[in-house]
């Protein structure tokens, strides 16, 4: 939880913005998606192995990197993504904003944070133009964002302590884990995709 983050204005925005728009996604009158972007570096992913004998692993040594633009449906856990070996920006957003008014349909939600690419004029212009709604986040609020528990997900389940022999292998590992979120996954999606966002009080911090 970042130290930045205001809690009162997480609560508001939780009850009186995301609940309602979740509430309605529940019953079929609105599709709510999770948008965010992540930059798998093909490299170590760290992760834990118990044996009796010292092991090496082997590793990817490099700076390619896979990105992935992502819109997780709060509801099925469907993944809508755009990807490049490049640099996500604004034109990548649009790219998404398109397909999902072909794909979905009807009322749409977008959850998103607030980096610049996708706060800027143009993507604001064509979703407006789409009909699609964006629902921008509070400040330092990840953990108010569904999709961020995928990519924790998607890394301990295809990418740690593993070796990937080329970044052609490692690209297919991560699409092929991301396109069965709804289904080979489902029940870890069920447990981990739950509708409830922790927040946090102002508690005091005890020292031991």
């Amino acid at each position: 939880m970042p130290a930045k983050a205001d809690i009162a204005q997480q609560g508001e925005f939780l009850e009186k913005k995301l609940e309602p728009r979740l509430k309605q996604a529940a019953t079929g009158r609105r599709t709510v998606l999770f948008v965010d972007a992540v930059h798998f570096v093909y490299g170590p992913f760290l992760g834990c192995l118990w044996c009796l004998v010292r092991l090496f692993i082997r590793a990817p040594a490099g700076r390619k990197r896979y990105s992935v633009l992502a819109a997780l449906n709060a509801i099925t856990h469907k993944v809508h993504r755009v990807t490049t070996t490049a640099t996500i920006n604004a034109e990548s957003v649009c790219t998404l904003l398109r397909h999902l008014a072909v794909a979905v349909g009807g009322p749409i939600t977008l959850v998103l944070d607030n980096a610049r690419y996708q706060h800027c004029a143009l993507v604001q212009d064509l979703a407006a133009t789409l009909r699609i709604e964006l629902l921008f986040l509070p400040s330092y609020s990840p953990n108010l964002n569904l999709i961020e528990r995928v990519w924790k997900f998607v890394k301990k389940e295809c990418l740690a302590s593993r070796y990937l022999s080329s970044f052609e292998a490692f690209i297919e590992a991560i699409d092929t884990c991301l396109a069965g979120l709804p289904t080979i996954h489902k029940p870890k999606m069920d447990t981990l995709l739950t509708l409830n966002f922790q927040t946090f009080g102002n508690e005091p911090i005890i020292a031991a």
